[in-house]
């Protein structure tokens, strides 16, 4: 089972409320209390966000190329969730540690910084670095701050184990994102009158159904790759709002959507060929009325991830985790940015299972706590050599 340490350090995590909506600095600042005692150097990469920050710490020379430990210090609402406990309080039943961010993902950092103190001792001839970040729930935002700061110093990292949950299992590669906010302006009027009017939800169905169809191409000829849960790069339509009441014919809409597409397929083309189509239908509407009009944005964005299965971070990560086997997810990380930004090779392995991520109750198992305790003690005697 997992070490006392460890729990209590998740149990002080967890009291943190780091919503992405909310600051993440109190708990920064815990870390670095933390950090502070153990003697261990560290810094803030921090951008607009007074209220928010990373954190890198380093743990050995800093002049040698080393290993980064990286997980996200922010998590997911729990607004509309029946929890059975405080989703902000440790509890602690029949093996299993429930609360927010157990699992996604501080169950992670709550192993590095139990380990750090074992790391700090040990006189590591390869540093292991600690890399925190934030808003990685609302896209990947707070770690691009910390990655140009990495992407310009001299020496870079030899490679960087992303904790998501994993199951403790090597995944060398997962989809990226992207996801698009659209609004639909029309103009309203009577229901009597309907030809008269421009309706907006009308035509935001439209946008719909040719979502639905690029998903439909894609799972049918798109490219396949049975790694993969769901083996083909999908798109979903997750919220379509519009209209006020039925005798009024609405005039404005709004969707939702995102693709999710394999690393080897061109997710800025889908959004390309989505983009031309709400292109086509806003010459359309403003044939009736000039004052229509279709805006596509960029909600959020992350590259995929895929790491041969041949790189040196692979194969440490399997040693490290004690396998032979490697996979491919569909949910994103960080992971990504890591190589496109950085150039640092990059893997993901942290323990919990992405089932029990983003849900009430979620949890994570004591056993995948110490399966990732024993992982971090192969890396501290891997450094140490």
């Amino acid at each position: 089972m997992a070490s006392d340490r460890t729990i209590e350090l998740l149990g002080e995590l967890i009291a943190f409320d780091t919503t992405s909506r909310n600051p993440n600095l109190p708990l920064i600042r815990h870390i670095e209390s933390y950090l502070d005692g153990l003697g261990i150097p560290h810094e803030r990469a921090a951008g607009a966000h007074r209220d928010k920050s990373n954190l890198f710490a380093t743990i050995g020379p800093a002049d040698r190329p080393g290993i980064v430990l990286s997980g996200h210090t922010d998590v997911v609402p729990v607004d509309g969730q029946r929890w059975s406990s405080d989703p902000f309080s440790l509890t602690r039943r029949d093996g299993q540690l429930y609360g927010r961010g157990a699992c996604d993902m501080k169950g992670f950092v709550a192993v590095c910084l139990a380990l750090a103190p074992e790391m700090a001792a040990a006189e590591l001839k390869i540093p292991i670095h600690f890399a925190f970040s934030y808003d990685e729930e609302v896209g990947c935002l707070g770690v691009r701050e910390l990655l140009e700061m990495l992407a310009a110093r001299p020496v870079k990292p030899l490679g960087c184990i992303v904790g998501e949950p994993t199951e403790m299992q090597v995944v060398i590669a997962h989809k990226s994102k992207r996801s698009l906010r659209v609004e639909v302006r029309g103009t309203g009027g009577h229901s009597s009158r309907a030809p008269e009017a421009v309706n907006a939800v009308e035509y935001a169905a439209r946008l719909v159904t040719r979502t639905t169809e690029i998903g439909s191409r894609l799972a049918s000829s798109g490219l396949k790759d049975a790694l993969y849960d769901i083996p083909h790069s999908t798109a979903h339509v997750g919220v379509f709002r519009g209209g006020v009441a039925l005798n009024i014919v609405p005039d404005e809409a709004v969707v939702e959507l995102e693709f999710r597409v394999l690393p080897e397929e061109d997710a800025d083309a889908l959004v390309e060929e989505f983009r031309t189509f709400a292109s086509e239908l806003e010459a359309e509407m403003r044939a009736r009325d000039p004052r229509a009009a279709v805006d596509v944005s960029m909600k959020s964005e992350f590259p995929g991830l895929a790491t041969a299965p041949e790189a040196d971070i692979v194969t440490l990560v399997k040693q490290l985790a004690g396998r032979n086997d490697h996979a491919k997810v569909a949910y994103g990380t960080e992971a990504g940015l890591f190589v496109e930004t950085a150039g640092i090779p990059t893997v993901v392995c942290g323990p919990g299972s992405i089932a029990q991520a983003h849900r009430a109750d979620e949890y994570v198992e004591e056993a995948q706590l110490a399966q990732c305790e024993a992982f971090m003690r192969r890396l501290i005697r891997h450094c140490a050599r």
